[in-house]
C-alpha cells in the first residue's frame, strides 16, 4: 500500500490539536473547558499536551466537544497549521 489515512499517533494528535484550537477561538481557558466538559483541569491539559500517549476515549473526546459547543467529528479534521 503507497498511503495510509491515519496512524493511531497521527489521530490522537490531531484531536489534541483541534481540542486546543476550537478551546482558544471560544476564548476558553482550560479550566472553563474542564468544567464544561466534566473532566479535571489537569485531565485537559493532558490530552492538549503533546507528550500524552494515547489513552483519551471516544467518550472523552464526545464530552469535550459537547463542552466546546461544536459537533464531534470537528475534533477528527486534519489542517495545515500544525500546533
Amino acid at each position: 500500500m503507497a498511503k495510509e489515512a491515519f496512524t493511531n499517533k497521527n489521530i490522537y494528535d490531531t484531536v489534541r490539536r483541534n481540542i486546543k484550537k476550537y478551546r482558544q477561538a471560544k476564548g476558553m481557558t482550560q479550566q472553563e473547558l474542564a468544567d464544561a466538559s466534566e473532566f479535571s483541569h489537569g485531565y485537559i491539559r493532558e490530552i492538549e499536551s503533546i507528550h500524552m500517549g494515547s489513552t483519551f476515549s471516544l467518550d472523552a473526546v464526545e464530552k469535550i466537544a459537547n463542552g466546546l459547543g461544536i459537533h464531534f467529528k470537528l475534533l477528527f479534521e486534519e489542517n495545515d497549521n500544525k500546533q
